[in-house]
């Protein structure tokens, strides 16, 4: 399965380039993600908790850091085992470009599993990815930028919790 797309965040690329090399916002980012630790040169393991179609599993796995070429881009790859209901792996080429203080970011994603979660169908587990990047980027642009809602927390507040995430 193979899926492509492009944020738009209000920050500059330093930013973002230290939101994605964070375990602690990586953990914030990841959906159903209970544990995430490591570091971007070792790689990360994760706790991740999921159900697709009627399996709900937890798979324990690692993620990895390649390609990395600094505020520029990175490829993030990944393998999980869930026992019984199969494997999950996947890598995520991601580019950052900058203009004006806003940082575009493209990925390009391709996902396999196998085990039982094979079995589903590649309609239930194409669209299981496709909502699992977009709420990875989604949560991503929320966590570096704040609630989107203008009565949310001032600005300083917001760049106070980002900052306490990667720092």
């Amino acid at each position: 399965m193979q899926m492509s797309d492009t944020r738009t965040i209000e920050a500059d690329k330093a930013t973002v380039w230290a939101a994605l090399l964070s375990p602690e916002v990586l953990k914030e980012c990841v959906p159903g993600a209970s544990e995430v630790t490591g570091n971007p040169e070792d790689g990360f393991e994760a706790v991740v908790t999921q159900k697709v179609g009627p399996v709900k599993a937890t798979f324990r796995g690692a993620v990895t850091i390649s390609n990395m070429v600094e505020h520029s881009s990175l490829t993030l790859t990944g393998e999980g085992k869930g026992g019984a209901a199969g494997f999950a792996k996947g890598a995520a080429d991601v580019r950052l470009d900058e203009a004006d203080g806003v940082t575009t970011l493209s990925y390009d994603v391709e996902a396999k599993v196998g085990g039982k979660l094979a079995q589903l169908g590649s309609r239930i587990v194409d669209g299981f990815a496709k909502k699992m990047a977009d709420q990875f980027f989604s949560r991503l642009e929320e966590v570096i930028e704040g609630p989107k809602e203008e009565d949310a927390a001032p600005e300083a507040e917001k760049k106070g919790w980002l900052k306490k995430l990667i720092s």
